[in-house]
């Protein structure tokens, strides 16, 4: 019970470090391609334990990059909450794709949660509508099979579930 106990604790962990890679300093010209890594591990863990880890853990965790970021309170637990309902709908689905697939269905995914970022920033008046925004989804798609097979590994060596 207890090593169990603990494993569940690596997936806070994890989406702990992906908190702090969301708010890593990155070169100025790398700034606008960030991936979207709370999102990224958020997917693993949903399609992974969907019994454990859903929409509350979504929206906690985006208060959380809310406040380190200084956004407005609630914009990427909004974003979060969509892409984990997304991921959630499609989860048997997305389950059965082979990698490129998932990494696909998941560039859709992120690309809309990166629209409704875009739409929640031009209702506040902080960023003008360009094309840039899809650059964040575009890398995190790109990143899905590196991070699956990394926290996979984990999972499997911890026996977490």
């Amino acid at each position: 019970m207890a090593a169990r106990l603990s494993n569940v604790w690596f997936v806070w962990l994890t989406l702990a470090v992906a908190l702090l890679l969301s708010v890593s300093a990155l070169p100025g010209w790398a700034e606008p391609g960030r991936p979207m890594w709370i999102a990224l591990f958020l997917t693993y863990w949903v399609l992974a334990l969907p019994h454990r880890i859903g929409m509350t853990t979504a929206w906690c965790f985006g208060l959380l990059a809310d406040v380190l970021n200084g956004t407005l309170l609630g914009q990427n637990a909004l974003t979060l909450m969509f892409i984990t309902f997304l991921v959630l709908s499609l989860h048997q689905r997305l389950r059965m794709f082979p990698m490129w697939q998932q990494s696909m269905v998941l560039l859709i995914v992120f690309g809309l949660a990166q629209l409704v970022q875009l739409w929640l920033n031009a209702l506040v008046g902080s960023r003008p509508p360009t094309l840039e925004f899809v650059l964040p989804a575009l890398i995190s798609a790109l990143l899905w099979p590196w991070v699956y097979v990394l926290l996979r590994i984990v999972q499997m060596r911890l026996r977490i579930n």
